[in-house]
């Protein structure tokens, strides 16, 4: 592979496919905290575009090192983006339909540690892209790791703008909207990798 315009015009396919289960996921969490400041809203796009960076990357280090681990691996990725995607989402809505009053705003921010769970969630089926970059060199595949990582960025801050300009529309079922959004992803994801 040389370096030319296919290259970087796939490399930014990638991310945007990519990043369509993180972006679905941003736009969940905008409509479950609609009064999301700036400073919170980069971090969460940050995360979202550092694991689905990050885990291409690992899957070209997985092909050229410990493949017939990684190809193992790789039937559980379904399950473990349902599992975490589910639980977060009954979460989101355990949170939302108990002991709120009639419009009132009762559902609380996904934390820190909810955060890296979607993100991993999200993200885990991008290992496999690994093999679709086995034939870059390291810096090739670093490079197209970063791009994918910048387009998921734009599109997963886009998405929570998106979901918070809805959120504050909603108020309090806002919350419920984004639950049932995270687990229809997680079934989404498990769906479409099994058959």
């Amino acid at each position: 592979m040389e370096w030319n315009f296919v290259f970087f015009f796939n490399s930014i396919m990638l991310g945007i496919g990519l990043a369509m289960d993180a972006f679905s996921v941003s736009l969940a969490n905008g409509l479950n905290e609609p009064r999301m400041k700036t400073g919170r809203m980069l971090t969460m796009a940050g995360i979202f575009a550092g694991f689905q960076g990050a885990m291409p990357l690992i899957g070209w280090v997985c092909v050229h090192t410990v493949m017939q681990y990684f190809t193992a691996f790789e039937k559980l990725i379904p399950w473990i983006a349902l599992i975490l995607l589910c639980y977060i989402g009954g979460n989101m809505l355990k949170d939302c339909l108990c002991g709120c009053g009639e419009g009132e705003e009762c559902c609380g921010d996904v934390d820190f540690k909810q955060l890296i769970v979607q993100g991993i969630a999200t993200s885990i089926d991008a290992l496999s892209v690994g093999f679709t970059i086995a034939e870059y060199n390291l810096l090739m595949a670093v490079v197209a790791a970063l791009l994918i990582a910048v387009v998921t960025f734009f599109i997963c801050f886009g998405g929570i703008a998106i979901g918070k300009k809805f959120g504050t529309k909603l108020a309090g079922k806002a919350g419920v909207l984004g639950g049932v959004i995270l687990i229809f992803i997680g079934i989404e994801i498990f769906v479409t990798n099994i058959f």
